[in-house]
């Protein structure tokens, strides 16, 4: 049914993640598909990386990790935004396409009275994706 799943990941945050990772791994392997491991970083030095391609080498060494952990294949692929900040939709809008995602499975959290005014990025992706998005709710 799906050939290719992205994740996205916020390398500060993994632990806050787990459930849309584990629900994308076993997605994974139920259909027997690669998860592609998508980060969003600026090309000015931040508190992960100094630069994109150290944290480009993170965001693999991660996927590296989740392979071995989860018995999948992984990759990744790191998303270039000036202000992640304010950038990560549509950062993450164009890792679908570069990627060929057809599926994108992410955590969000339990919406609440702001979510009316600015709606989370689960939300936002869901809206405007052509391909499936399942939020994984945390």
């Amino acid at each position: 049914m799906f050939k290719r799943i992205m994740a996205p990941v916020d390398l500060a945050h993994v632990e806050r993640l787990a459930a849309a990772l584990d629900c994308a791994a076993d997605l994974a392997k139920h259909y027997g598909v690669p998860i592609v491991y998508v980060g969003v970083t600026s090309p000015a030095p931040g508190k992960l990386a100094h630069n994109p391609q150290e944290f480009a080498q993170k965001l693999d060494a991660f996927a590296t990790s989740e392979a071995a952990r989860h018995n999948i294949e992984a990759l990744s692929h790191t998303a270039i935004a000036h202000d992640p900040t304010t950038e990560i939709d549509d950062a993450l809008m164009r890792a679908i396409g570069e990627t060929g995602a057809d599926l994108v499975v992410m955590a969000s959290h339990v919406p609440n009275v702001i979510d009316y005014i600015w709606p989370s990025n689960g939300g936002k992706l869901a809206e405007r994706a052509k391909c499936s998005v399942m939020v994984v709710r945390a």
